[in-house]
């Protein structure tokens, strides 16, 4: 798959090829003139056009540079490709299978918003084949998913973002900067707040899929299941097969944010244990309520779940902050608005999570031929989503689970070191790195 980008670009530049091209794609003149301001041409390719891809299609910094969409529902398919020509004046290429995509259009990065149990063998392939890397979160299924995507990225040498946008959100990294400054004394506890399953559907039985969805491709690498429509598209969230319920779907947010002020990012917890309620009537298979405690080497605490306020609440010796979507409240009178001093810890800052992405991209190989790594960098996305992957182990085995974060392995329980990884369906497997 993979592509001397810059010698063939540098090609289609200085032939006749350019003019053809540009009869078959009339907005692509030269690289500068294509996409959003600020972005110098980036090719574009988005991966799942449905609920959180149309998050994604709507914002210009999207739209303006896709060149070609994937879907394996042919309706959300359609409703991308006019989103894209409503908005961008532009006709996308269409693919339902995207490693089709990956191999025929001349792309510099990918987006993936599909389920979780895609996003790692998309992120590997796309790595694989050279293309930059926006996943959405939480970034994998499982702790081997994001372990390999870590790999991937790191051996093919791309930029891979993950979707955990709060950290480009106003107030979370002044949060963060206060706690990490002590402003509000040492901080060992820090309580994140969760909603409830947000899982309303009537019984439906097992039926055919429809004709405008592609359901063997759609189940990928999980583990076949005869189709309901209650498993699909948004509620597939709640079903270990393909996702991890509120924990993966919510704590991927207010855990990456709690890990961001403690200093977290490269480590993990050591002991992690749950309480949890399941549905009664079995209508999803994730908790419909949980508590999940995670303790830390150095003694800090995370205590996660709906019975805690909403958002990130970060304890001091000397006083509160707590955070969420547009909201910042300390209780120490002062601490809010202060400036930091040029001594003290200053978070890496992004006011825009793809803008982020592209700036790094654009910013070309370092002296040591690295890329610059974003905010959300495939490594912290991977700490992150580990700490959520653990809480759900912990819910589903009910013990407590003891875990070497350097090692990054479940100590003496093999049927908890079982829901590390799983098996993937044939034909897919998981490329070796």
């Amino acid at each position: 798959m993979k592509i001397d980008k810059i010698s063939r670009r540098d090609f289609l530049k200085k032939s006749s090829v350019a003019s053809a091209a540009a009869v078959a794609f009339p907005y692509v003149m030269t690289r500068p003139a294509f996409g959003a301001p600020g972005t110098e041409g980036i090719r574009l390719g988005v991966i799942g056009t449905g609920n959180q891809g149309r998050g994604h299609l709507n914002q210009g910094l999207v739209y303006n540079n896709v060149v070609a969409i994937c879907d394996v529902d042919d309706n959300m398919l359609a409703a991308g490709k006019k989103r894209i020509e409503d908005k961008a004046k532009r006709t996308p290429a269409t693919y339902k299978d995207y490693r089709k995509m990956l191999e025929k259009e001349d792309l510099d990065a990918v987006l993936i918003a599909t389920p979780d149990h895609w996003h790692a063998l998309m992120t590997v392939h796309a790595c694989q084949a050279g293309k930059h890397v926006y996943v959405e979160k939480p970034m994998g299924l499982t702790i081997h998913d994001t372990q390999m995507m870590l790999k991937a990225a790191r051996k093919y040498n791309v930029v891979v973002q993950n979707g955990s946008m709060q950290r480009s959100m106003p107030g979370f990294r002044e949060a963060c900067e206060y706690v990490r400054n002590e402003y509000i004394g040492e901080v060992k506890m820090v309580r994140v707040g969760l909603p409830g399953v947000n899982y309303n559907q009537p019984d439906r039985p097992n039926t055919n899929p429809p004709a405008e969805l592609d359901y063997d491709m759609w189940l990928g690498p999980a583990p076949w299941r005869p189709y309901n429509q209650n498993h699909v598209h948004y509620n597939f969230r709640f079903f270990w097969d393909f996702a991890g319920g509120q924990m993966a779907n919510w704590g991927a947010h207010h855990l990456d944010i709690a890990a961001w002020g403690l200093g977290m990012d490269e480590t993990g917890p050591v002991e992690i244990s749950a309480r949890c309620e399941y549905d009664k009537r079995k209508r999803y298979e994730v908790p419909s309520w949980f508590e999940v405690s995670y303790k830390f080497a150095n003694g800090a605490r995370i205590i996660c779940g709906q019975s805690q306020r909403d958002g990130t609440t970060f304890e001091g010796q000397d006083g509160t902050i707590w955070v969420n979507r547009g909201r910042l409240q300390c209780s120490v009178p002062g601490v809010l608005g202060s400036k930091l001093k040029d001594d003290e810890i200053h978070l890496y800052k992004s006011n825009n999570h793809h803008q982020d992405w592209y700036n790094c991209i654009l910013a070309g190989k370092d002296a040591n031929g690295q890329y610059k790594r974003p905010i959300c960098d495939v490594e912290i996305g991977h700490h992150s989503t580990t700490i959520c992957n653990l809480g759900s182990i912990a819910c589903r085995t009910g013990r407590t689970i003891k875990w070497d974060p350097a090692k990054e392995e479940i100590i003496d329980d093999k049927e908890a070191s079982w829901y590390m990884g799983y098996q993937y369906r044939a034909p897919y497997t998981m490329p070796e790195i």
